[in-house]
């Protein structure tokens, strides 16, 4: 279960919460241009955008599950339990696995308008990475410097590309239900409320916030989406780079999972929040924090030799960093 937004100051922020059981060794991941992507069923691609994310600890291939390239699209894959559909090998199609949509769309768009271009021709077949490594359901949402975002589902009915006019994704329902369960919280507001219960009773305004009262809190993939839609649509910051990052954080915790809250039929197990992750997608840089490190830590696309062939990675930072002041 996962959380995905984007954020908009005087540049384009985006990323996501991921909330997991499991820790898969993820790693900052720096794909430079020329280091060859190869794909199982379509011709390899040799040359393309670098592209900076977070992948899990697999040598030799970069599996990301979050990342943006040098011209400022981005895109998360988020899980989809019991939605997501991956097809079998079809012609006439550009056939790629799950696993590559992510090098293959960063690889090849600049935008989401060009990303959309390519979905049209794109067919998610179902090739795992490896035995050990199955298909994970998935479905993603793509963000651009412009704001301009878009969820893409695959359905039993087909792959569905749907226009996101709140710059947020969860996990199931289908992205379409999602927005139409939002009408449940017209009502919420900023602000206070006036008294509408009844004329005759004195109501009184015991706490700032009573206007938000009805905004689910729990950690339910619907109540989350809910909860990051209102927080985001009434963010505030200043426009600069430490005030932009800092809120986009923000945002993001209001929906993070504690370790311990989400039981998974495993005594030993729970989901948590394992990284949170900003993509200042103008610059090319990537934050983000830990579970066990709540500091910020920065990765710049820009400072690489993004002309070569070699995959670049740094580990995540994740042991508590406290800044004693005496």
């Amino acid at each position: 279960m996962c959380t995905a937004s984007n954020y908009i100051t005087e540049n384009h922020y985006f990323g996501r919460n991921f909330d997991y059981e499991i820790s898969y060794n993820e790693r900052v991941t720096i794909t430079p241009r020329n280091y060859e992507f190869k794909f199982r069923k379509i011709d390899d691609i040799k040359s393309h955008f670098a592209i900076i994310g977070i992948a899990a600890g697999v040598d030799g291939y970069p599996l990301y599950y979050d990342a943006c390239n040098e011209k400022g699209l981005a895109i998360a894959g988020l899980n989809f339990a019991g939605n997501a559909v991956y097809n079998e090998f079809k012609e006439g199609m550009v056939n790629i696995t799950p696993f590559e949509l992510i090098p293959y769309i960063l690889g090849c768009a600049a935008s989401v308008s060009e990303a959309r271009k390519l979905f049209e021709k794109i067919n998610l077949v179902n090739i795992n990475f490896a035995d050990e490594l199955p298909l994970s359901p998935l479905h993603w949402m793509l963000s651009d410097n412009s704001g301009e975002s878009i969820v893409v589902e695959p359905l039993s009915d087909g792959l569905k590309i749907y226009d996101n006019p709140v710059g947020v994704l969860t996990n199931n329902p289908p992205f379409d239900k999602q927005l139409f369960y939002l009408n449940n919280y017209r009502s919420l507001s900023t602000k206070n409320p006036e008294n509408t219960f009844s004329s005759d009773i004195d109501l009184d305004e015991y706490s700032r916030g009573m206007g938000a009262i009805g905004l689910p809190g729990d950690l339910s993939s619907s109540s989350r989406f809910a909860k990051v839609a209102f927080t985001r649509a009434n963010s505030y910051s200043d426009m600069d780079e430490v005030s932009s990052v800092g809120q986009f954080f923000h945002i993001l915790g209001s929906v993070e999972q504690q370790n311990g809250c989400t039981f998974i039929d495993d005594p030993n197990l729970f989901e948590y929040t394992i990284y949170s992750s900003c993509y200042n997608t103008n610059d090319g840089v990537l934050y983000y924090r830990t579970y066990k490190n709540s500091q910020i830590t920065a990765v710049k696309l820009g400072s690489e030799d993004l002309d070569s062939k070699d995959l670049i990675n740094y580990t995540l930072i994740n042991e508590e960093q406290i800044n004693f002041i005496n």
